[in-house]
């Protein structure tokens, strides 16, 4: 899953130069007429974005070969802000507090997230479709964790993070849209005395919305 979070990431320069070809229209009926290209895409009405998310994250198990410690199910939040560079590909900055928790010990995470995300935009490809509704993307991120819990000591205080994420943007009108996904976290080790081989990994199925400027 390592591995494949990282070519996804090494992916996302790629897709952001990739060309997106418009509908032409032209202006009159007369031969020779100017032909002009259509260029009043989703992007360039609504830049940037805010937005928040719940998460609900099902924590993995830690198996150090001679015990198991449990993964609990746990909630969480998101803050975000976006800015969209063209309206198949967005970059956004994301910080995530979440509750990590299994039977033996539990610890909170504050990470800060930087995302690519690609949308499938279809109305911007095509420009059949005026007001596309749905929008799925696909997306990874990269980020530094922190930590803090009360009687459990850190090796590291602070780690880097990687995240996969795919979901389903439901635009209600122009301006608000609702964002069902998932997403899956992985932390690198913050050795904890308890479990010092620990990863710390979680499923989290997320909803939310963002607010578009």
């Amino acid at each position: 899953m390592k591995r494949f979070l990282i070519c996804l990431l090494c992916l996302m320069p790629m897709v952001a130069q990739a060309k997106i070809i418009y509908r032409t229209q032209q202006t009159g009926s007369v031969p020779g007429a100017k032909v002009v290209e259509s260029k009043d895409t989703f992007a360039d009405r609504h830049r940037v974005y805010v937005g928040a998310m719940y998460d609900f994250s099902m924590w993995q198990n830690y198996d150090d070969g001679e015990n198991v410690i449990h993964g609990a199910n746990e909630s969480g939040f998101d803050g975000l802000i976006g800015f969209r560079l063209s309206d198949i590909f967005r970059l956004e900055a994301d910080y995530m507090y979440n509750r990590a928790k299994w039977s033996s010990f539990s610890m909170n995470t504050h990470t800060i997230f930087f995302n690519a995300i690609v949308d499938a935009r279809v109305d911007s490809l095509y420009r059949m479709f005026y007001n596309q509704k749905l929008v799925p993307y696909v997306g990874a991120g990269a980020g530094l964790t922190f930590y803090d819990a009360k009687g459990l000591e850190f090796g590291n205080d602070a780690n880097a993070s990687l995240a996969a994420m795919a979901g389903l943007g439901v635009e209600l009108g122009e301006h608000f849209t609702l964002d069902f996904g998932y997403r899956y976290v992985y932390m690198f080790k913050p050795s904890v005395d308890m479990a010092p081989n620990l990863s710390p990994s979680a499923h989290q199925i997320r909803l939310g919305a963002r607010i578009n400027f």
